[in-house]
C-alpha cells in the first residue's frame, strides 16, 4: 500500500485509537475528565497495577497527546490536554459521521 493513500487524519485517528485501546487508559481518562488534575501517586493507589505498568499507560496517553504532565518533584501531575481532547472528539465524530 502506498503511503500517499494514508492521510495525516487517518494516522492521527489510529494513534488515538491505540491509546484508547486499553480499559486502564479509559479509566485514567474518565478520572482526569472529572477533575482538574491528578498526581501519578494518587492513580497508583486507585489502580491494582504496578507503578511501572501505570507509567507505561500514562506514557501512551501522553504520546497520543490526550494528557499532559507537569513535574512537581517528586511527583508528576497529570491532566487532560483539553485542546487535543477536543481535536480527538472531532476526529471521531467526523469518522463516525462519514
Amino acid at each position: 500500500m502506498s503511503s500517499t493513500v494514508i492521510t495525516d487524519k487517518q494516522k492521527q485517528l489510529a494513534r488515538l485509537s491505540k491509546a484508547l485501546g486499553h480499559p486502564i487508559r479509559i479509566y485514567i481518562l474518565e478520572m482526569l475528565a472529572g477533575q482538574a488534575c491528578c498526581y501519578s501517586g494518587d492513580l497508583s493507589e486507585q489502580l491494582p497495577i504496578a507503578k511501572s505498568t501505570l507509567s507505561q499507560h500514562l506514557k501512551e496517553l501522553k504520546n497520543a497527546g490526550l494528557i499532559q504532565g507537569e513535574i512537581e518533584a517528586p511527583k508528576i501531575k497529570y491532566c487532560l490536554n483539553r485542546q487535543n481532547w477536543e481535536i480527538a472528539r472531532k476526529l471521531y465524530k467526523d469518522f463516525i459521521d462519514e
